[in-house]
């Protein structure tokens, strides 16, 4: 049972497996990256190549129960940057495994370099699900051939299949998410070709008249649209359209990579980008101080978990529980504005807005000076006895 996107790698593995002696099945997952002609294409491309069968599975739903509403209410990115936007990696193990059960095989198959994370992320999840037998192809050849994607074209181009040009110079994965690149220069740390823009136009293109969006949180979870309801992917779908027009969610990345070396990609992710925006924004009015000092601190643990393939580590469904107890009041709409390039959190309206009727910051108090006065010496009052007893010389 092979994961099959259709790409260089994994078209490669095909007729790699079959000639080792298996009968290969093919399994495409969509999620939520793929539209209909593309994905009859990669059926078509996974029989040409010798599989036996070819399943198709959606999987967006997943990555957005899964991925996207821990994300967005953790409100982190790895390494203050990348959204995670391959962690649909898991989704695709899990149905993967269970086609495995329901196909009566142990044989797990992935397209995997040795080089990346993705081997990582595919293997723990898999050993986590069961005692499979992992074959990964192409980890298999990289002892042998120094420049493994040049071998894989040589290889498929001898056996008559032909590679699309633009998987010949870059890795492109897309899902519900986003978009990432690598490869040619962006691995060479030059600037991007126009290329690499799939979601985020380039300044030129985008709209004249400013960019306004509401978008509505139930308990931390966005459920709405400019006040229509959507489902979770069909409002990703939507800000991944009408933020990428304006230029929003378009990152260049280089990140420390679970096997030790410095990953350089392109990313678009203009949806998840803005959900976070917005629900930040919501959060930082509703949360008290502590939750909102503490939060962080764990969200990042659940990000560099999911990044670096402990997707089924207990202490990542720990995190989980304690995100979703924090959403309890985690309720309202948040406007967005852009004029292009960047997004604003511009208005917030919930009924859980932590402000009080006596008081505005920096404006209207009620309480009196001297309150004020009392608390700032109780505030400072052990600098204070510090500087007295223990002065230090600052002229030093």
């Amino acid at each position: 049972m092979l994961a099959f996107s259709g790409g260089l790698d994994t078209s490669f593995c095909i007729p790699y497996l079959r000639e080792r002696g298996y009968e290969v099945i093919t399994l495409f997952v969509d999620t939520g990256g793929t539209d209909a002609k593309t994905v009859a294409e990669i059926e078509a491309r996974a029989r040409k190549l010798g599989a036996i069968e070819h399943v198709t599975e959606h999987g967006d739903n997943e990555v957005w129960r899964d991925i996207v509403v821990p994300l967005v209410m953790g409100n982190e990115l790895y390494q203050n940057q990348y959204p995670l936007l391959v962690s649909d990696r898991y989704v695709i193990v899990k149905k993967a495994i269970d086609l495995c059960k329901a196909r009566g095989t142990k044989n797990f198959a992935h397209g995997c370099t040795g080089m990346g994370n993705d081997q990582v992320r595919f293997d723990l999840a898999v050993r986590a699900l069961g005692d499979w037998n992992i074959l990964a192809p192409i980890r298999d050849i990289q002892s042998d051939h120094k420049e493994v994607r040049a071998y894989e074209r040589q290889y498929l181009e001898k056996l008559g299949f032909g590679v699309p040009a633009k998987q010949t110079r870059y890795t492109i994965n897309e899902n519900l998410l986003g978009v990432t690149m690598s490869g040619s220069e962006i691995d060479e740390w030059k600037a991007p070709s126009s290329e690499t823009r799939q979601l985020v136009r380039e300044r030129a293109e985008w709209p004249s008249s400013p960019l306004e969006l509401n978008v509505t949180f139930e308990r931390g979870q966005a459920v709405a649209l400019d006040n229509a309801p959507l489902t979770g992917p069909d409002i990703l779908r939507a800000l991944n359209d009408r933020l990428g027009r304006y230029g929003i969610g378009r990152g260049v990345y280089t990140g420390d990579t679970t096997v030790g070396l410095k990953g350089r990609i392109v990313f678009e992710a203009p949806g998840i980008i803005g959900l976070i925006t917005a629900h930040r924004a919501l959060e930082e009015a509703v949360l008290t101080a502590q939750q909102n000092a503490m939060k962080p601190t764990l969200a990042r643990k659940w990000v560099e978990l999911v990044y670096k393939g402990f997707f089924y580590e207990p202490l990542k469904a720990d995190i989980e529980a304690y995100l979703r107890s924090s959403q309890q009041f985690v309720t309202g709409t948040v406007t967005l504005s852009s004029e292009g390039g960047t997004l604003l959190a511009t208005a917030v309206d919930s009924p859980h807005l932590l402000r009080s009727k006596g008081a505005v910051y920096a404006q209207s108090a009620d309480w009196s000076a001297k309150e004020a006065e009392g608390f700032i010496r109780l505030l400072g009052q052990s600098a204070e006895l510090s500087a007295k007893v223990n002065p230090v010389d600052n002229t030093q």
